[in-house]
Order: structure tokens, then C-alpha cells, then sequence
């Protein structure tokens, strides 16, 4: 069984059978206490402060992505798996006895029945990453924030059952319509808008594409029924 939640931002939680896998959470204030004009608009809930994921993944080092205040909750412990872009690694590794590895394009890992792989992405992070999550018979495309570019389809597998990805058009990120372009050339079957509604007033809605799936904060996005029962 698997679920996959919506942290706010770019962050999602994905349950898998009994592991927790965290993507990229932001569960601060750190980023408006960097910068005054970055005020959170989505609540934090603390129940996810207490989480106790078994694998964080970190695309890159941009604080909304790798947010300190977050992971030095979450691992100060050690005992964690932390699959993290370069950029971001320099910044965890020393934050308890965890097994800190770093992703590039190409870098695969295989944890239980979980496989990871990185693929590039095009942000102002040079280091930055997107990651294949596949499991259950599905993968999942987390395109971490990037811009539109041609060159990383050639990595992509020829099926992907959803693709993330953002939609904010700031930042070195793509707008709303290549968002859309991108998750057309992808070929997923689903694709999920992140990366809106935390600094900006964006809703999701401005992401216009036919197999959107658009999610609510802290709830379980949710993608299709089959012969009455839900896939998940």
C-alpha cells in the first residue's frame, strides 16, 4: 500500500508499506527569517515535526528544499538515510550519524523495494536534481525545481505514473505552461503541481492540464479508481 501526501512547497511524504520516505520538506519559518518578503502563507502543522522518516530526499540546497530547522529534527538522532544533491549533502552531512549520499544525474539506490534514481534538472543550484522513486510498480517523478529543458527527457523512463513538479514561474523555476508542456513530453499518466500557494497566491488552477491532479496541503493526493477501488 502506498500514500503520498502534500507538505506545502515541494514537499511530500511518501508511505510505502511501512517505510516513510520525505521529499524536500519545509516546515519552518526559515525563509522568511532569511528574507522578510518570504512569508509563509500555509500553517505548519506540528504533527509532521515529530515525523520519523526513514529516507529524506533533498533535490538541492535552496532552503524551501533543505530546510535545517526541519532536518535537525529529524535526524540530530542518526539512523537515517539522506539522499541528497551535492549542494544539499555539504549542508546535512554533519547533522548526526546518518548515511548521507549524494545524488547526481545518473546515481542510483536501492533501499528494500525502493529504487531511487537522479536525473538533472536545470535550476540556478547548478548541483540540483530531479529523482525517479519506483516502487510498487510505478514510478514517480519528482522533477525537483528546474526550468524546461530539452535535455533531460533522454533520462526519463519510457513510463511514469505521475510526475511533480513546479509551476511558480519564479526562481529559476518553470511558469504554469511549461509546466504543462513538460508534463505533456514526460507522457506520465498523472501530473501533480508543486511549488505554488506558500510565497504567492497561487491556487493550482493557473497549472492547466488535462491529467492534472491538483493537492491539498497535508492531505493524501489521491489519483484514480480502477474496478472500484482506489490506486494509490
Amino acid at each position: 500500500m502506498m500514500k503520498i501526501k502534500w507538505l506545502g512547497q515541494a514537499g511530500l511524504l511518501f508511505e510505502i508499506g511501512e517505510k516513510k520516505i520525505a521529499v524536500d520538506p519545509y516546515l519552518s519559518d526559515e525563509c522568511e527569517r532569511l528574507n522578510p518578503l518570504s512569508k509563509r502563507r500555509m500553517p505548519i502543522d506540528p504533527e509532521y515535526l515529530s515525523l520519523d522518516p526513514d529516507v529524506v530526499v533533498l533535490t538541492h540546497a535552496h532552503t524551501d528544499h533543505t530546510d535545517l530547522p526541519t532536518l535537525e529534527r529529524w535526524l540530530a538522532g542518526g539512523g537515517k538515510l539522506v539522499l541528497a544533491s551535492e549542494s544539499a549533502w555539504e549542508k546535512v552531512r554533519g547533522l548526526g550519524k546518518n548515511n548521507c549520499v549524494i545524488l547526481s544525474p545518473g546515481t542510483e539506490w536501492t533501499e528494500g523495494d525502493v529504487v531511487f534514481r537522479a536525473v538533472k534538472a536545470y535550476h540556478s543550484d547548478d548541483k540540483a536534481v530531479g529523482v525517479l522513486i519506483s516502487a510498487v510498480g510505478k514510478t514517480f517523478y519528482i522533477t525537483g525545481d528546474t526550468l524546461y529543458n530539452e535535455n533531460i527527457f533522454a533520462s526519463l523512463p519510457e513510463k511514469i505514473y505521475a510526475v511533480f513538479l513546479p509551476i511558480n514561474g519564479r526562481g529559476n523555476n518553470m511558469n504554469p505552461t511549461d509546466a504543462a508542456r513538460f508534463a505533456k513530453r514526460t507522457g506520465a499518466k498523472w501530473a501533480v503541481p508543486l511549488h505554488f500557494g506558500m510565497f504567492d497566491s497561487m491556487t493550482g488552477e493557473e497549472f492547466v492540464c488535462e491529467n492534472r491532479v491538483i493537492p491539498k496541503i497535508y492531505e493524501e493526493i489521491r489519483f484514480e479508481y480502477e474496478n472500484g477501488e482506489e490506486i494509490r
